[in-house]
């Protein structure tokens, strides 16, 4: 799968809506990803980092912030079964991250989260989704009616080819009257090829319907107040946090759950060699200015992080920026660490080392190499280091690419491994 279809999926997050019988509820946002840089920064001075023995300060995927709202809905949360082989499951049943999703196929904001989840599953398989229903009956006249249609579909296994079908033509169907949305959810079931008599008996089961009410009812009691309403890891989504780019990270790519130890020493000068596929780049790393992300980088260097790894982001007259091994500027390490910017150093001049970021102390593994003076940069982008002059002549080799273009890999300069060197 492309960048281009992973752009979709946050687009879809992006535009999303919640729906609640009662109060709209904030809705998820993902976070930007970190090729992002912005017009305006504040700068930001982090607290001072003693090298020592242990682990440097940062923040891992479940250390952040909640209020009293998401407290709330996490006890929710935490009353409902754990998953099992009766759910609805879409990816790989043994996934070790899992989105549950709560859902109604008439609301709005649902369908940019379903499909682009399902999308997110596609390029990553260390996802999964549980799909589990929670229709609003009170806003929504055949929210009832639409999940038992998917349910009929789930009976002779397809309920997820049933489950697209109707978020993908749910401004067709949202205003049919019951019966007309019956005859169109029949012709549906033709196309899927399923039994037709059997999917209506078991769309129209009353009983079955009963059930179905009930189990709502009970989430609804419990305080699952709006759909999507989105669980990952067995925690509530929201704001994205969890990241799921630092899970992803962790599982898909041998990322870290834990801060690193520190393995740069004080008084020791570091530079980093990169070996890529048009030249050797050798950088004086800036431990004494900078000395968490030249801590991180020395430590996913030695292992093996950024081995094969591309310049996905390549702007002439502005950056080349890598870490990502998933190569679409998104994953990271699955630990953050605050800016390093309280200091004289300036993005004055091409061939300045910088930490890509997702906004302030938002550091990971993604980094960049200025091609030409980026002013707009300085003081919202940690310096921690600088291509030698020799090096200097390697950066122009580097192939150009536009990652909100770029559909593919084919051509680019990847880095294939790193090796520090200390004196």
């Amino acid at each position: 799968m492309t960048k281009k279809i992973l752009f979709v999926y946050l687009a879809g997050l992006l535009l999303l809506s919640a729906c609640s019988p009662k109060t709209p509820v904030a809705t998820e946002t993902a976070p930007v990803a970190e090729t992002e840089a912005p017009t305006e920064v504040v700068e930001e001075t982090a607290a001072e980092v003693n090298i020592g023995d242990g682990s440097m300060p940062c923040s891992t995927v479940f250390d952040y912030q909640t209020d009293a709202e998401i407290d709330q809905y996490q006890a929710a949360s935490d009353q409902q079964p754990p998953v099992t082989d009766e759910d609805w499951i879409y990816g790989d049943p043994d996934a070790p991250i899992t989105f549950i999703e709560y859902a109604d196929f008439q609301c709005p904001a649902c369908p940019s989260f379903s499909l682009g989840v399902k999308q997110l599953i596609e390029q990553f398989p260390s996802v999964r989704v549980v799909f589990r229903h929670l229709p609003l009956p009170s806003i929504h006249d055949k929210a009832y009616i639409s999940a038992m249609a998917a349910e009929a579909a789930g009976a002779q296994g397809k309920f997820f080819e049933m489950h697209d079908i109707l978020y993908i033509n749910q401004n067709v169907w949202s205003g049919f009257s019951g019966d007309d949305f019956v005859d169109w959810a029949m012709t549906q079931a033709e196309a899927l090829d399923l039994d037709l008599a059997q999917f209506e008996a078991d769309m129209l089961d009353e009983e079955k319907r009963a059930e179905l009410e009930a189990v709502t009812e009970a989430r609804l009691e419990a305080g699952l107040h709006y759909t999507p309403f989105v669980v990952l890891n067995g925690r509530i989504w929201r704001n994205g946090n969890p990241n799921i780019y630092g899970l992803i990270g962790i599982y898909e790519f041998d990322g870290y759950e834990e801060c690193p130890p520190w393995v740069i020493e004080e008084d020791q000068s570091y530079t980093a060699r990169l070996d890529t596929s048009v030249g050797q780049i050798d950088i004086e790393l800036f431990p004494e200015a900078a000395p968490m992300a030249v801590n991180s980088f020395v430590f996913l260097a030695q292992n093996g992080w950024y081995d094969e790894v591309y310049f996905h982001r390549v702007e002439e007259d502005f950056v080349a920026q890598a870490g990502d091994p998933s190569g679409l500027g998104v994953v990271g390490p699955g630990y953050t660490f605050a800016n390093e910017t309280g200091n004289d150093l300036e993005y004055d001049r091409a061939g300045l080392l910088g930490m890509a970021n997702a906004g302030v102390d938002t550091n990971g593994s993604q980094f960049f190499i200025t091609l030409a003076p980026t002013p707009n940069l300085t003081g919202g982008y940690t310096i921690f280091g600088e291509v030698t002059e020799e090096s200097m002549a390697i950066l122009d080799e580097i192939a150009l690419r536009d990652p909100e273009t770029a559909v593919g890999f084919d051509g680019i300069t990847q880095i294939l491994g790193i090796e520090i060197i200390s004196d």
